[in-house]
């Protein structure tokens, strides 16, 4: 149980109080304040501690409440000001903090604390340049703790100078080498800027000094799953498992991988086990990242002859159909109906709750296309083959099963080229991280072509955005020629 030192000093009690909040012990810091305020006149720093016990204590509302009081008794108090932007961030409310914090630097413009706090506002407000400048000011300032140096790395490369960003966080690194958040935030600077060879480089001088991470193992991880060396990769997700078993992130990376750099094509097991795990999260998550190719089907099958005289195309095969976005975008066009086929039972409890589909299957798309009779004059294929390296059997078989004169609608995400300038891959393909396979245009045109497909359309979509920087696709539509030849 906590106890209270007996004193009678106002000022004691406060510093104690302080020290109390900054420990964690909430319980006794209460009636310590408590005590302070019988023995001390009203007073800003009084008000700053019943704040921050109250944000500390999960109620920044409360904190906010005490706070209007006292800013409308000490109007110019800085720390008042800089209490209330705390306070408000913690309830969502960044305008509102960035004006507090900006009042708090116009009352005391050396408040290295407050600069801080304004950079990390404008941030989320999207202003990075003038974040950037506001939290190199407060990195100036000497001592600056290593949040400060975080969210200024942040803060340039969302203004887009990365390299600027990279340098604040090793100035970090080389003043306080054993802290681990400034090299993660670098090894995952690198890993957006594709310097796989620099990420992994970081993590392996992180292991040198003695920081043992998950968080730091599975970067590396993805460094060297990037980089081709999948079985170091296997390793160091194996390390970053032993020291986050629980963590559902680094249980992934472990799952992931399975996905060997031999396979034609991911497990589906893996597969399969991955979207179950996310289902719930799915729809919402990519919203968030623009994925956009669900509309880009849309707009491919709006052009398609019988659809654009408003005759009925369908049925539809919807491969790894998932939650059933295809289906909600394309539901008005005269396409269904609908049958779905996916590895993950929950992705298609949601598809199901659209009752968009006359037939849900939980299945491989290899095997139930092998395993079918059904001729379909429409198959679409909405990031599926992300899941598959060699396309030529996959191809085979949905030529199989399409009926003269369909069509084939597919994505596929395109190889990038690391900070280096080399695509990595086979030159077909390449195995990214998290298990999903990137493809050359040359090669799915050349395998398409091979199948016995016409190529109708190539589009080039972004399929999305991942850590601000487009993820570029190709979407081919596909027929089968009527007299196959």
């Amino acid at each position: 149980m906590d106890t209270i030192e007996v004193t009678a000093d106002g000022q004691t009690l406060c510093r104690r109080v302080g020290q109390l909040i900054d420990g964690g012990r909430f319980g006794a810091a209460r009636p310590l304040l408590a005590a302070a305020r019988r023995l001390s006149p009203p007073s800003p720093e009084l008000t700053i501690l019943g704040a921050r016990l109250a944000v500390s204590e999960g109620v920044p509302e409360l904190a906010t409440a005490e706070l209007d009081a006292g800013i409308a008794i000490w109007p110019s108090h800085a720390g008042l000001h800089k209490a209330r932007a705390t306070a408000r961030g913690e309830t969502g409310d960044i305008e509102g903090a960035a004006r507090d914090a900006a009042e708090a630097v116009i009352f005391d413009p050396s408040d290295a604390q407050a600069k801080a706090i304004l950079g990390a506002a404008l941030l989320a407000l999207g202003r990075a340049a003038d974040a950037a400048a506001c939290l190199s000011e407060a990195v100036e300032a000497g001592s600056a703790p290593v949040i400060y140096r975080e969210t200024l790395a942040k803060a340039l490369e969302a203004a887009g100078d990365a390299g600027a960003a990279l340098r604040v966080l090793s100035e970090g690194i080389a003043l306080s080498p054993g802290s681990v958040a400034l090299r993660n935030a670098a090894i995952l600077l690198c890993l957006h800027r594709r310097d796989f060879t620099g990420a992994h480089r970081l993590a392996e001088q992180a292991r040198t000094v003695g920081i043992a991470d998950a968080c730091t193992f599975g970067m590396n991880g993805h460094a060297l799953s990037s980089l081709g060396r999948h079985d170091e990769a296997a390793a160091a997700y194996q390390d970053a498992y032993k020291l986050g078993p629980h963590d559902p992130y680094v249980r992934h990376l472990v799952t992931a991988s399975g996905a060997l750099p031999g396979a034609r094509r991911a497990p589906p097991e893996y597969v399969g086990t991955i979207f179950d795990g996310y289902a719930e999260r799915f729809e919402a998550h990519l919203i968030s990242l623009g994925y956009s190719i669900p509309g880009a089907i849309r707009a491919v099958l709006v052009t398609h002859p019988k659809v654009a005289r408003g005759l009925p195309a369908g049925p539809t095969l919807d491969l790894g159909c998932g939650t059933g976005l295809v289906a909600l975008t394309t539901s008005d066009l005269p396409i269904g109906p609908f049958t779905g086929v996916d590895l993950s039972r929950k992705m298609l409890d949601h598809a199901r709750a659209k009752q968009l589909y006359d037939e849900l299957r939980e299945a491989d798309v290899l095997a139930d296309l092998a395993a079918g009779t059904q001729i379909w004059p429409l198959v679409l294929a909405a990031d599926v083959l992300c899941y598959f390296g060699a396309l030529e059997d996959l191809f085979a078989l949905v030529h199989a099963r399409l009926a003269p004169g369909g069509w084939f609608i597919f994505s596929v995400e395109e190889p990038l080229p690391d900070y280096d300038g080399i695509v990595p891959g086979n030159g077909n393909w390449a195995l990214q991280r998290m298990g999903r396979y990137a493809h050359a245009s040359d090669y799915v045109h050349e395998a398409a072509i091979a199948a016995g497909f016409r190529i109708l359309r190539t589009d080039r979509p972004v399929i999305r955005r991942e850590a601000g920087a487009a993820v570029p696709g190709i979407m081919l539509t596909l027929e089968r020629p009527g007299h196959d030849g």
